[in-house]
């Protein structure tokens, strides 16, 4: 499923090489609109030449209908696409910025590299000058580095916004896309033709190819709608690579792996528990979370957002409820998850517990000792020593995060 990494598939050279094929094409498409030219971009702001709004808005909304399209079909993995954290006030204020710098110097980072690679001087300052500001903004971010990480959203998108579903979201926005196209259209073809710049012969086939472009962007919205997007279930029914790890035994991580994970500097544990809370009052290992089963979902887009090296682990008090847990997680291949081996009780087993009296044919995934008193992760096996030699891990694997980017034309 996508997103593929040409490296992991091809290798360094020729994965390295698909990158730069693609820098290239996309700056040639930026060259070939004019993109390179500081007068045409800045035109969108008087109203003069609406190229550069019409080409990226019309893009926005292609990627948008592609993207989802292809989700729902089960052909990409939408859960693997870097989306870029929410910071809405620094957000808004550096737009501001960023707009503000497009106007008085006519580019902005992306379409200045465009620009100098042509040979504008125009551009090449640009570039300078993006360089000389980065170098500042670096020395000067701690100042107010508070207000820097503020407002922090996650991995907000408009569908959590507007509480509708990915399809109308696409749709609603698809709609209100093609209207705001065809009035900055209307607006270019105003005044273009009091300058004398347009024949009635060209309005007419601009119109034509915007009205055919407009149907297709209208009917894949459609497409997306009627598509909707597949559930936990639908993934985990379709992946057939992770129902062959649970089939293999792949997914459940034995106690003393999971153990040399827990301090391993490269890895970023993260423990879920899904048991009861008296159980889970009772006993339950350091630094593990409590949650329902019916949670699990719900926190899939905060481990997401985690960074690269982080390994979940959740158990249950044998193995079944953390199954049906890790199905729900991995069903989508976008959170790297084990199961603790043998559960809870079988961590117990392992490190030991003096005090505790084990429960002989104990009911499946109930608590299998007898725990006198309610500590929590206080007991000693709840926090085991740091192992004294490190050996390869046989089941544990590190998971490779969706390279990220920038947004925008930057």
């Amino acid at each position: 499923m996508a997103p593929f990494d040409p490296v992991e598939l091809l290798g360094k050279p020729l994965g390295y090489l698909v990158f730069v094929l693609f820098g290239m094409g996309f700056g040639i498409t930026l060259e070939i609109a004019g993109f390179g030219l500081a007068h045409k971009l800045v035109g969108q702001f008087y109203f003069k030449d609406q190229t550069v709004f019409k080409m990226m808005f019309t893009s926005v909304l292609v990627a948008m209908v592609l993207i989802f399209f292809t989700t729902g079909m089960g052909w990409l993995d939408y859960d693997r696409i870097f989306v870029p954290p929410t910071y809405l006030l620094p957000g808004i204020l550096g737009g501001l910025i960023l707009g503000a710098g497009l106007i008085i110097g006519g580019y902005c980072p992306g379409t200045s590299l465009v620009s100098s690679s042509s040979g504008h001087l125009d551009g090449i300052f640009f570039v300078a000058g993006v360089m000389v500001g980065g170098l500042f903004f670096g020395s000067v971010v701690d100042h107010f580095w508070g207000f820097y990480n503020s407002t922090y959203m996650g991995r907000f998108t408009l569908p959590e916004w507007m509480g509708l579903s990915t399809g109308a979201t696409v749709l609603l926005v698809v709609v209100v896309g093609v209207l705001s196209v065809w009035g900055s259209d209307a607006i270019e073809r105003r005044w273009k033709r009091k300058e004398g710049m347009l024949t009635e012969q060209e309005a007419k086939k601009d119109r034509r190819v915007l009205s055919i472009i407009s149907v297709v962007l209208i009917l894949g919205a459609l497409g997306v709608f009627l598509v909707g997007q597949p559930s936990l279930a639908d993934s985990w029914n379709a992946n057939a690579e992770k129902q062959a790890l649970l089939a293999q035994g792949k997914a459940f991580a034995p106690a003393e792996e999971m153990n040399q994970a827990i301090y391993d500097p490269i890895i970023n544990p993260i423990l879920l528990d899904v048991r009861s809370e008296r159980d889970y009052n009772l006993y339950h290992l350091e630094g593990a979370r409590r949650v329902d089963l019916d949670q699990i979902p719900g926190m899939i887009e905060e481990l997401i957002a985690e960074p690269d090296g982080t390994v979940v682990f959740v158990m249950s008090n044998d193995e079944a409820a953390a199954v049906e847990a890790w199905k729900l997680l991995v069903a989508k291949d976008s959170v790297n998850a084990y199961v603790l081996k043998g559960g809870v009780n079988g961590w117990i087993e392992e490190f030991g517990e003096n005090k505790f009296v084990p429960i002989e044919n104990h009911p499946d995934d109930a608590l299998g000792w007898i725990i006198p008193e309610a500590r929590g992760a206080k007991w000693p096996s709840a926090i085991p020593e740091q192992p004294h030699e490190t050996n390869p891990y046989e089941i544990i694997k590190l998971q490779k995060k969706a390279p990220s980017g920038a947004g925008g034309c930057g």
